[in-house]
């Protein structure tokens, strides 16, 4: 969000691409069993057209250094895992919140809490998949000796996908405050920021970014055991002061 490498696909694969296939092979040289990855839906890309989702199958689109890297992971523990025989589990969540949560998702949480006025009433025709957390912890503990889990790749998310305007009402409710939502086109609104240039933190608000666990719920019979609602109370009673 706020990039100041000078080349940020080679950092990104440093951490990332070279971190994470040094542990792999360690893994593998140490006769682990399963090794569990938690990459990101970014690998499949950053926005989905009205009325479909990413699904586990789709081809990779990454588009951002990070979303490269992570997909470049994902490629290299494969790798591993067919040189090796060491089972490799990958996971892509999106955007993950809950206790601590930082950046725009906290944003969001204070500028309610704060009770200022937000442009953002008219913005309810898009979906976007989070993942709690909790929901996530629970996938990753299911992946870690699910028999079904080996070799294969999961989307997760709440099971509910939101538009803006539902979010931060529902946040105001986990926290026993009204969401001041103001009307606004959001034509106009994406118009205004991509003449700030902030096209891209727009688009997050705006657009669509949904994706489909029903490959996740079959494999592993595995469902979302918090609610959106309760994830959003845990996040906002999280949030340091």
């Amino acid at each position: 969000m706020a990039e100041r490498a000078s080349n940020p696909l080679v950092e990104f694969r440093r951490v990332n691409v070279d971190g994470t296939l040094n542990l792999g092979r360690q893994a593998a040289a140490a006769g682990v069993r399963r090794f569990v990855f938690v990459s990101s839906v970014k690998v499949n890309g950053e926005s989905t057209a009205a009325d479909h989702a990413f699904n586990a199958a789709d081809i990779p689109a990454p588009q951002d250094p990070y979303g490269i890297s992570k997909m470049e992971a994902e490629q290299g523990l494969r790798q591993i895992a067919a040189k090796t025989g060491m089972e490799v589990v990958i996971v892509r969540p999106p955007l993950v919140y809950g206790p601590g949560v930082k950046a725009n998702f906290a944003a969001l949480i204070r500028a309610v809490q704060r009770g200022v006025p937000l442009p953002l009433a008219s913005v309810t025709h898009n979906r976007r998949s989070f993942v709690a957390l909790d929901n996530l912890v629970d996938l990753l503990i299911t992946c870690i000796d699910h028999p079904a889990a080996a070799n294969q790749t999961f989307l997760v998310s709440d099971g509910e996908d939101l538009s803006t305007t539902d979010l931060l009402r529902r946040l105001g409710q986990a926290m026993n405050k009204p969401a001041r939502l103001i009307p606004v086109p959001p034509s106009l609104l994406q118009l205004g920021a991509n003449l700030l240039g902030k096209g891209d933190m727009a688009q997050r608000l705006l657009g669509n970014l949904q994706v489909d666990i029903s490959h996740t719920r079959q494999t592993l019979g595995w469902t979302p055991p918090v609610s959106v609602d309760e994830g959003l109370r845990r996040a906002v009673a999280g949030l340091a002061p």
